[in-house]
């Protein structure tokens, strides 16, 4: 598995090429910017390895402490944290679920403070007509995430692959279903051919 030095300089030296196809698919320099942003966001910060003590988690400073629960409740390298777009979708609503509660406490706080009294139901209509207005800008911004976190993945998943490959050779390349098929043939076959042996001595 790469290092984490190596994952953020795969992000770095990608930017320029999903930046470039991104302005020419939309030509769009907002769309580009935010595809971008999203991508370099989600490389270096908002990656699958949020699930760990890693240099994502550390770069997020004294806020890192929001991404503990998080931690606790995955597996390290798990389909929920590494798996495309599934990795990506969870740490999103996770994050925006927290910004939500600390959102509304804050305007608690406000509401009492200074004996304001907030329209709670239109507050819910602007952030309904918010998210709907900007859906394109959203998806874009979900879309460079995603691009992110799957540079991380697929490095990974990479380099785990050549070390097998440099290990079992093609085998370490198969699927583990094709593995155990491979390896039940083969006991099998050896377990056959103890019999034949055994049998050929009884009979001598």
């Amino acid at each position: 598995m790469p290092s984490g030095r190596t994952h953020d300089r795969i992000t770095l030296w990608a930017l320029p090429l999903v930046t470039g196809v991104t302005f020419w698919q939309t030509n769009s320099s907002n769309l580009t910017l935010l595809v971008a942003g999203g991508f370099l966001f989600g490389g270096l910060m908002f990656g699958p390895d949020l699930d760990i003590y890693s240099r994502p988690y550390q770069r997020w400073g004294f806020l890192r402490f929001i991404w503990l629960p998080y931690q606790k409740s995955l597996r390290h390298r798990s389909l929920l944290s590494h798996g495309p777009i599934i990795g990506t979708t969870l740490r999103v609503v996770y994050l925006g679920g927290l910004i939500a509660i600390a959102a509304v406490f804050a305007l608690f706080v406000v509401e009492k403070l200074w004996n304001m009294q907030l329209n709670w139901q239109a507050v819910g209509e602007t952030v309904t007509f918010t998210l709907t207005r900007y859906s394109t800008e959203f998806l874009t911004l979900f879309v460079g995430l995603e691009l992110g976190a799957m540079s991380h993945s697929l490095s990974d998943w990479g380099g785990s692959a050549y070390k097998r490959f440099q290990k079992q050779g093609v085998r370490g390349l198969l699927p583990p279903r094709a593995k155990m098929k491979k390896r039940k043939a083969t006991s099998r076959g050896s377990s056959r051919g103890k019999v034949k042996t055994r049998n050929s001595r009884t009979k001598s």
